[in-house]
């Protein structure tokens, strides 16, 4: 099965940080099938300030197989995951985690994260979520 990371992984592995997450990270690099998603590669990227390291790490980041993540069919099933997560009085905080979870869920993909928007999804949506 596929594994693909989430930016809040990708932000603190190419910043240096150390955690469970990253760790996992580093370990698994040539070990088994990482991919990545177009909406991922936007949220890594935009925060980059310095030039040279936009590009490295563009470049290291499409040496991943990319899934385009959003069609209608995802859109409206991430609504639909949005709102049966609410009826359970669970708000998830940023549209793009709802988008990302249901792509994973529709297409298979386990999901390493470090961002709590994703529990939901795992509890009640049956997201696949690696915890190293």
């Amino acid at each position: 099965m596929a594994l693909l990371i989430d930016s809040s992984v990708w932000i603190d592995f190419f910043n240096g940080l150390s955690s469970r997450e990253t760790d996992y990270v580093t370990d698994q690099l040539g070990r088994r099938l990482i991919v990545t998603g177009d909406l991922i590669l936007a949220e890594v990227l935009q925060g980059f300030r310095r030039r040279e390291h936009f590009e490295k790490d563009k470049n290291a980041l499409l040496a991943f197989p990319v899934f385009n993540m959003v069609c209608p069919e995802i859109a409206i099933k991430s609504s639909d995951n949005y709102q049966l997560l609410r009826k359970k009085g669970i708000t998830v905080r940023k549209t793009i985690d709802c988008l990302i979870a249901t792509f994973c869920i529709e297409s298979g993909l386990e999901l390493l994260h470090a961002d709590s928007d994703y529990d939901g999804f795992e509890d009640f949506l049956n997201l696949r979520v690696i915890h190293p």
